[in-house]
């Protein structure tokens, strides 16, 4: 087989470094973490964590040197650098799954996704040498090589304790509904069809096309559900400042509810997404309504944490109530003659002039 195929044979350590590398790959994402017994020293775990992560990026480089410029390296060379590589992946699986549940189950999915990055893109570097003819220094392997760089770099950046990786995910959830807000703001703005530079002029009527227009109706109904949609950046920002002001990691009931926190703020950052694409034309009242009351549901779960009932108000739960109360009311029937400025909220028998613009 040798004589047949050399090169093949000496790739051959390189082929197994990546069905291991993978295969360690998927086992961090879908294992289990060890159980911790004892103190956990977080500073520790990511000083070694560190170390293991700067060991894949040099083991990395020095992988992607061999192989960039012929003559390919003996088999001897290949079965050493694959020996090296994975012994520095060996230990960097087993650091990560060094860190517990306990420490923030927010904390460990960051730290998951990263880890799992690191092996995904050292695979694809893998991939690209396995593919690249006769040892030249390919575009693939360069941008394979950068992404193993980046994705190590990335550690650099991860929250150290699980009050950060809330504090961050919170954060990215705030921005998520921002540009949910934005978005429905400029389609508002643009032009009367908000599908009019995707569609031919010849696809509408001269009476206009219902599918593709909103109603009048449908404007004053998304006035109201962009107020909804304010409230729900409003919430988020409430509870960065709870997490960073009035959250402690000093119990595992503490780091605990802060991942229920982190939950909550994935949960309604989607809310809001589906929010905005139902009230794109054709307007699905049915879809409005359902995502309204998610919305207040979520909001109320959120509510009920102590962290979160300290923070300072910055909209409170019953004016979240009357927004909700109103975009109801506004999707089954008009019965407050305010509602023609689509700023004016009803709640129960009566109506207030208040506006969350």
């Amino acid at each position: 087989m040798s004589a047949d195929n050399p090169r093949s044979d000496a790739l051959l350590p390189v082929r197994n470094l990546w069905n291991s590398v993978k295969c360690s790959r998927d086992r961090v994402r879908d294992g289990e973490p060890n159980e911790s017994s004892g103190a956990f020293s977080l500073s520790n775990f990511w000083e070694i964590m560190n170390e293991a992560v700067k060991s894949v990026s040099q083991e990395a480089t020095k992988l992607s040197v061999m192989f960039s410029k012929p003559p390919l390296p003996s088999e001897e060379g290949c079965v050493k650098i694959a020996q090296s590589v994975q012994k520095s992946v060996l230990t960097l699986t087993t650091v990560y799954f060094w860190l517990p549940k306990s420490q923030g189950v927010t904390l460990r999915k960051l730290l998951r996704d990263a880890t799992a990055q690191v092996l995904d893109d050292l695979a694809q570097l893998l991939q690209a040498l396995l593919s690249s003819p006769g040892g030249s220094l390919s575009q693939e392997q360069l941008m394979s090589t950068g992404g193993v760089w980046a994705a190590c770099d990335r550690f650099n950046q991860l929250p150290k304790d699980n009050r950060s990786a809330v504090l961050s995910v919170v954060a990215s959830c705030v921005g998520l509904v921002k540009d949910a807000l934005e978005e429905m703001e400029q389609a508002l703005a643009e032009a009367q069809d908000p599908f009019g530079d995707v569609l031919d002029d010849e696809d509408d009527d001269d009476e206009g096309n219902q599918d593709t227009h909103w109603s009048e109706a449908d404007r004053l109904l998304i006035a109201q559900c962009q107020g909804l949609m304010k409230a729900s950046g409003a919430s988020l920002r409430r509870l960065c400042s709870a997490v960073r002001n009035n959250s402690t990691l000093e119990t595992e009931d503490n780091i605990t509810q802060l991942d229920d926190l982190a939950d909550a703020a994935r949960e309604i950052s989607p809310s809001v997404d589906d929010l905005a694409l139902s009230l794109y034309p054709p307007v699905e009242r049915s879809a409005v309504e359902m995502s309204v009351s998610l919305y207040r549901s979520l909001l109320r779960h959120a509510g009920t944490r102590d962290e979160f009932r300290r923070a300072p108000r910055s909209l409170d739960q019953s004016q979240h109530d009357v927004i909700c109360h109103s975009v109801m009311n506004g999707i089954t029937r008009t019965r407050c003659g305010f509602y023609r400025c689509g700023r004016s909220l009803v709640t129960k028998n009566r109506c207030v002039k208040w506006c969350v613009c």
